[in-house]
């Protein structure tokens, strides 16, 4: 058996990406174990009608747990033929048993099998993690509802928004992702026990005379390993179950991609209302020791690229899946299926390591107020004007000419004079009073109904993750 080891090439998800829960999901130890689940499966249903006896199911049952992985690689290496070399080992431990292993199957009725009940447990621990972060998120943005600070658009100061309003955008878009891995586990079926082309011919011929018919055989199977079979299949389940999966990990992936990308602006110093956790003996740069980069973020980044970029693969193995069967699909799916949950789990363990320790700054979002939030009020002024009788496109183009003044001055990095210039126009002056301009022009509280829509949000919330234990 070959030895893993920094001496090799070993993928990152190997060791860097993941966690164990994780690997081991996809690791082939439990792969085996679901091998011969399954097999335990068929010899079961098939001893209630003699085809097997109990003294062979009981030395499956026995030796079910005695993988063999180096052994079976040397036969592997011989037959070329990766399942054929797990049933022969199996069958050296099993001299009574041996001889009816993998009874009338082909071997994708036991790979896919197999395959399903690993898409549903890798599934439930995505969901279990995306739950978590999603808590997370609702507790932030309750947290912030009503913290003001500035909006961008075209990544330019706006209007003025909060920070838990922000915060729930993504949460809405996560809660509905949440809602689709759940609905994509529950759709997860098995391709069944249908033999080579999907027509369960073998069983038929099998079964002939036992009373007991090939769709039994199936059920009892499928209801030992705990899946629904498709009603119909090839030699292999819909591939589109796999893009299904795919596209459902990375609608993930393009929230949180979106989240922190948005977190790595918002830490960049200029704005600085965020930033990650950044641990006391953590190196930022190896030639700047004054840097706090945002790491994390961009490593969520990076893995959510990886993960959109798997889907595709998914497509053509599904559109390109000829007839009853090619096997140009497989090679790839030994690759990206594992892969793509591991990146996923990394993705959300990450993201919940950050939103649980992220801190918000005070200081620098009352100084992005200060510079900027007098512009998105001045739209307040506006109305004011308009509804004391003003002329709306006369004080439209004098609060215009004020604030490209205004702007020139902050991009100098002078003191706003916005305020000033407004109070000191006679034509608005005339209309309101300096008390009243002053009012008018706090940014602060020109947020609208945003806490509103996040206590909103964070009710949509609270009953997505409610039905988690439904």
């Amino acid at each position: 058996m070959q030895a893993f080891n920094h001496d090799t090439y070993i993928s990152p998800f190997t060791w860097r990406y993941g966690s164990q829960q994780m690997r081991s999901i996809f690791s082939e130890k439990h792969k085996r174990l679901l091998l011969r689940r399954i097999w335990v499966a068929l010899a079961r249903a098939q001893s209630e009608v003699g085809l097997v006896s109990q003294a062979q199911l009981d030395e499956l049952i026995a030796t079910q747990e005695e993988i063999d992985i180096a052994r079976a690689s040397e036969i592997e290496a011989v037959i070329h033929h990766d399942l054929m070399a797990e049933i022969k080992t199996w069958a050296e431990q099993c001299p009574t048993a041996g001889a009816i292993i993998h009874l009338g199957a082909t071997s994708m009725d036991v790979l896919d099998n197999m395959d399903a009940v690993r898409l549903k447990e890798a599934l439930s621990l995505i969901i279990e993690q995306t739950e978590a972060l999603l808590s997370a998120l609702l507790q932030k943005m309750e947290e912030h509802e009503a913290t003001a600070c500035m909006a961008f658009t075209h990544i330019q100061p706006a209007e003025v928004t909060t920070v838990g309003y922000r915060l729930a955008q993504s949460a809405q878009d996560l809660a509905e992702d949440l809602c689709q891995l759940r609905a994509t586990r529950a759709s997860i079926r098995g391709k069944g026990m249908k033999g080579a082309v999907g027509t369960a011919a073998s069983y038929e011929e099998l079964l002939e005379g036992t009373g007991m018919s090939a769709t039994d055989l199936e059920e009892k199977v499928m209801a030992e390993i705990g899946l629904v079979a498709y009603s119909a299949a090839t030699q292999v389940y819909s591939r589109k179950q796999d893009l299904r999966v795919g596209q459902a990990l990375s609608n993930v992936a393009a929230t949180l991609h979106k989240l922190f990308f948005d977190f790595r602006l918002l830490q960049s110093p200029p704005i600085g209302e965020w930033s990650e956790p950044f641990a006391s003996m953590q190196v930022g740069s190896s030639a700047m020791p004054f840097k706090r980069n945002p790491i994390h973020s961009e490593k969520i980044d990076s893995l959510c690229r990886f993960i959109e970029a798997q889907v595709s693969p998914l497509w053509y193995n599904y559109a390109n899946n000829l007839l009853e069967r090619t096997l140009d699909d497989s090679a790839n799916r030994r690759l990206i299926i594992g892969d793509l949950f591991l990146a996923s789990d990394e993705v959300l363990t990450t993201a919940l390591k950050v939103i649980t320790g992220m801190q918000i700054h005070q200081g620098s979002i009352e100084r992005n107020l200060d510079s900027y939030a007098i512009f998105a009020a001045t739209e307040r002024l506006l109305m004011e004007l308009a509804k004391r009788g003003g002329n709306r496109q006369e004080m439209h183009e004098l609060i215009r000419g004020h604030s490209l003044t205004a702007w020139a001055a902050v991009q100098q990095g002078k003191e706003n004079p916005l305020k000033a210039l407004l109070k000191a126009d006679e034509a608005i002056s005339s209309l309101l009073t300096g008390e009243e301009i002053d009012t008018l022009l706090d940014g602060n509280a020109y947020i609208g109904d945003s806490i509103l829509r996040t206590r909103l949000v964070a009710e949509e919330v609270k009953a997505v993750l409610r039905r988690s234990g439904e």
